[in-house]
């Protein structure tokens, strides 16, 4: 088989997005633009991946990292000469070399495999990826000769008025035979509106030289987009959440407005969860059979277990057991473990904190820096005091403890196996198994004070 290479161009500075994050960094459904043109090419088994870059280039490499070599274009003047900064790596290679924009998020693996398939079929020294547009402004387009060949590729500014009228356009993905694309860039010039050295120019340096240019015209559109500004930001985000979401609904989740639901691309779903409008599931997130979630929920980073349950509620980076539930209007903090059949409730903040098995924590609580054991009862309104200022300190909670409402617990401090802590309880010191806690001043009544303070308020 041909050794394959890729470049990829995320040299531009993107000025029409009007923004400070340089334009290839701009998310599509939570992930960088070009980390998904890296993602769908990584399928095809290339020998090399060489990233083009410029404005932003260490910003580029920190998202990057190891996944492509990097070659920095010091100055942007045009496709063709941005190509040819990778000649040092690739200029005397035998192969095929594809070249696609960091700009294009939606074009998928299998496009890019047939593309190549096509190309090493045909014996092709170049193939353009084309696309019929409905409203072809702006692109470049694919004039063809009376056999139905590639002739040539005109750039709209530099098109004339018939050949404007082609609906055909260069979507900017290009497979190249390696040696003659390197070869033919020498011979590219700068002569046109815009002072660059186009890289479609090199199709007709070798039509010119009657080397076969072949093209292949993907029959989605959509799939080819580029982005330049925000209006075609937002588009791509909706074209690949639809297609996300249809995905996990032919695997067997329901989804009751796939329009109103946010899923990223790295989340795993399995079957029978059941998705309702306005959540949001981001990062690693895995989804165990039979969950619910939503509506309006959002999860980032998460295992959730099988038949689990998390209405209204925010959870990040952190372990959710089988049958728990959750909501509404929790807030799952990172580090957070949550054993099986467990119930966390209305207005109830988790953080660095692991809850056992069948263990409640039914209202208005926070509970961080904890170890709480199984089958814990914590009453509403019971705070763990992990903070003085300076250091966090953990509280321990053993199994079959019962928590008063209105309990502070000051760490660091142990609640006992099986020991209950009184409500309105603040406790300084350990609390032995077994054991009730009181930790709170003696009442006392003073009978008519009431309405002396009210006969003061009148005078």
């Amino acid at each position: 088989m041909a050794k394959r290479y890729a470049v990829i161009l995320a040299a531009g500075q993107g000025t029409r997005m009007k923004s400070k994050l340089y334009k290839v960094l701009h998310p599509v459904m939570g992930r960088p633009m070009v980390q998904h043109v890296i993602d769908q090419l990584n399928p095809v088994n290339l020998d090399k991946m060489i990233t083009i870059v410029g404005h932003g280039a260490e910003k580029v490499a920190e998202h990057i990292g190891n996944e492509s070599e990097m070659v920095l274009q010091g100055e942007q003047l045009g496709t063709g000469h941005a190509v040819i900064q990778a000649e040092d790596l690739l200029k005397n290679k035998d192969g095929t070399t594809i070249v696609v924009c960091g700009d294009t998020p939606l074009i998928t693996s299998e496009t890019y495999r047939s593309l190549f398939d096509h190309h090493e079929q045909e014996g092709a020294k170049a193939t353009v990826l084309t696309a019929k547009a409905p409203d072809p402004s702006g692109y470049g387009r694919v004039v063809r000769n009376d056999q139905n060949e590639v002739e040539r590729i005109v750039e709209h500014k530099d098109a004339e008025d018939a050949e404007r009228q082609v609906d055909e356009i260069n979507t900017g993905t290009y497979c190249f035979d390696n040696k003659a694309l390197f070869e033919a860039l020498q011979h590219v010039s700068n002569d046109n509106v815009q002072g660059e050295y186009y890289l479609p120019d090199v199709i007709e340096i070798l039509q010119s030289r009657d080397e076969k240019v072949s093209a292949f015209q993907t029959p989605d559109f959509e799939e080819t987009l580029g982005i330049n500004d925000r209006v075609a930001l937002a588009h791509a985000e909706k074209i690949l959440k639809k297609r996300i979401n249809e995905k996990h609904m032919r695997n067997g989740a329901t989804l009751i407005d796939p329009d109103n639901t946010y899923i990223s691309p790295d989340v795993t779903i399995e079957q029978d969860v059941l998705i309702h409008p306005g959540s949001i599931i981001k990062g690693s997130t895995t989804i165990k059979a039979d969950a619910e979630i939503g509506p309006h929920t959002e999860i980032d980073n998460c295992y959730i277990g099988q038949a689990s349950i998390i209405k209204q509620s925010v959870a990040k980076d952190s372990y959710i057991g089988d049958r728990v539930q959750i909501g509404p209007y929790s807030h799952i903090r990172p580090e957070a473990s949550i054993g099986n059949e467990a119930k966390i409730g209305n207005f109830v903040e988790v953080k660095k904190s692991s809850l056992g098995n069948k263990s409640k924590v039914s209202h208005l609580s926070y509970i961080g820096d904890a170890e709480v054991g199984s089958n814990v009862n914590i009453g509403c309104g019971t705070i763990t005091v992990n903070y003085d200022g300076k250091n966090k300190y953990l509280t321990t909670i053993e199994d079959d403890a019962f928590i008063g409402c209105n309990s502070n617990l000051v760490a660091p401090v142990t609640v006992g196996e099986g020991s209950y802590v009184a409500a309105g309880s603040t406790i300084t010191k350990d609390v032995p198994e077994d054991a009730l806690s009181i930790a709170r001043a003696r009442q006392a009544n003073k009978e008519g004070y009431a309405s002396r303070i009210r006969n003061q308020k009148k005078d």
